[in-house]
């Protein structure tokens, strides 16, 4: 499994910006490796953040993004104390899903 996301979320002026960084490969399946055998694609396909139970951000992604990928949204509504909750799943069926408090 991968390394847990660090995850940052602050609440200013009813507006919570929230920093994700994910810890995966993100392998395109075009390069190869030393033998010249191509290396199978692995990728995170889809993200989704909630909050209180409600989507706040949902994406969907694809070879193109870079190795350990970076996020960063805002959403309105979130206060300190809130819990803010990040799931990625990728094209082989893993899953990742850590929380963070809205400080």
């Amino acid at each position: 499994m991968a390394d847990p996301m660090r995850i940052r979320a602050v609440s200013k002026d009813g507006v919570v910006n929230v920093k994700v960084l994910m810890s995966h490969e993100m392998e395109t399946g075009l390069r190869k490796d030393s033998s010249g055998k191509p290396v199978p694609a692995h990728f995170i396909q889809s993200v989704s953040v909630t909050w209180q139970g409600k989507v706040v951000l949902s994406a969907q992604w694809g070879p193109a993004v870079s190795k350990n990928p970076f996020l960063e949204f805002n959403f309105k509504g979130g206060k300190k104390g809130d819990k803010v909750e990040v799931t990625w799943t990728d094209n082989k069926g893993e899953k990742r899903t850590d929380e963070a408090t809205i400080n």
